[in-house]
């Protein structure tokens, strides 16, 4: 299976520029939440500035996709024939994956724009860097880099046993594993072993490294780990986290065919008895 990021042969080129947008440039246009997508058929493609009728003026660059310039604009207030705004929860579901990944990606780099008019320090409204992807405070020189929170997601296996959870609050409603955010002072391995404690009250050994993928949804940076229990299996749960947690066996886990998210890589690989 293949998480959101896996794009070949399709290659996307984050590198800096200030190169001015042309008529052939993809233009992405984000407004409340969503990105412009062009339908043809069950696919989607990315726009291009000729065919949507908008002025280059103004536009910002964000990344190339198979060398061609991929650039933030003003959005119509209508989307127009043939084409629709996708949310965050529909891009989840946008074939072919190299689309998913340029809408979400622009959709992240927009909030942070967004985010950093101004001075976190002073007040006064930031510029662009002209060397890198920062924006600069005139005034007192404050550099702001695009959001990135590193989180840690857990596989705790004991034989043919996975620990799955459900979150309490939150829009999807599917089986995860435990996750949580890095804090200050904290290794991954470190977090792995406070998130387990945290949510399903059980200690872990042999925390092994599988793999990690950028989650654009949330500004978040995905690190993959597997471990084992090490000791009582007894799960206690943390209600304002969780609304369930609760062991696993394999032939009891559903497949989790078309997911993008490296929670469902991980729980799969798990189902078919491969190793980390």
């Amino acid at each position: 299976m293949f998480v959101i990021q896996d794009i070949a042969p399709h290659r996307y080129d984050r590198t800096y520029s200030l190169t001015p947008a042309g008529p052939s440039d993809y233009a992405l246009c984000c407004r409340d939440g969503s990105v412009l997508l062009r339908r043809q058929g069950d696919a989607y493609t990315l726009p291009r500035f000729a065919e949507l009728g908008l002025s280059t003026e103004g536009t910002r660059h964000l990344f190339a996709m198979d060398e061609v310039g991929c650039y933030l604009t003003s959005a119509p207030e209508e989307a127009p024939e043939d084409f629709e705004y996708m949310s965050t929860q529909g891009l989840r579901q946008v074939r072919p994956m190299y689309v998913a990944f340029a809408a979400i990606t622009a959709l992240q780099l927009e909030r942070w724009y967004r985010d950093r008019t101004y001075c976190g320090h002073c007040g006064t409204p930031m510029e662009p860097s002209t060397v890198e992807r920062a924006m600069v405070c005139p005034r007192c020189g404050l550099t702001e880099y695009p959001k990135i929170c590193p989180a840690v997601i857990v596989a705790v296996t004991d034989g043919d046993r996975l620990v799955l959870t459900r979150y309490a609050g939150r829009p999807y409603r599917g089986d995860a594993l435990i996750a949580g955010f890095m804090e200050i002072g904290e290794t991954p391995e470190d977090t792995v072993r406070r998130e387990v404690m945290e949510e399903v009250g059980l200690r872990v050994k042999n925390i092994r490294y599988y793999k990690s993928q950028p989650w654009s949804f949330t500004d978040t940076m995905l690190i993959g780990f597997y471990c084992e229990l090490d000791g009582d299996d007894v799960i206690h749960v943390d209600r304002s986290e969780l609304k369930e947690g609760f062991w696993q066996s394999r032939e009891e886990i559903k497949p989790r065919d078309g997911d993008i998210s490296l929670t469902s890589e991980m729980i799969e690989r798990f189902r078919l008895g491969e190793k980390p």
